[in-house]
């Protein structure tokens, strides 16, 4: 199953993620690493917001990583949701 994360984010987000980026990337490749993300980015023109893509058996697995991703825990992140995703072509 699939499930996106998105994230909605506080305004010059690109220079206050700064300091919290390395953690969070730190976290994003541990989780690609034991196959949870499929991939994962911010939205571009604006960047307001992002989305990761979680591959899981349930919806907990992106749950759980955005409490503990530190742009969440920190703020940046002003709003989050997960949504399940029905891929029709690819995956």
């Amino acid at each position: 199953m699939y499930f996106i994360l998105i994230y909605e984010v506080v305004d010059d987000f690109i220079n206050r993620r700064a300091p919290l980026r390395p953690e969070h990337l730190k976290l994003l490749q541990e989780a690609h690493q034991r196959g949870e993300i499929v991939m994962a980015g911010a939205f571009s023109d604006p960047v307001d917001g992002a989305a990761l893509v979680f591959r899981a058996d349930d919806a907990g697995v992106a749950r759980r990583f955005a409490e503990n991703d530190p742009y969440v825990t920190t703020g940046l992140v002003t709003a989050w949701r997960v949504r399940g995703w029905s891929v029709v072509i690819g995956g």
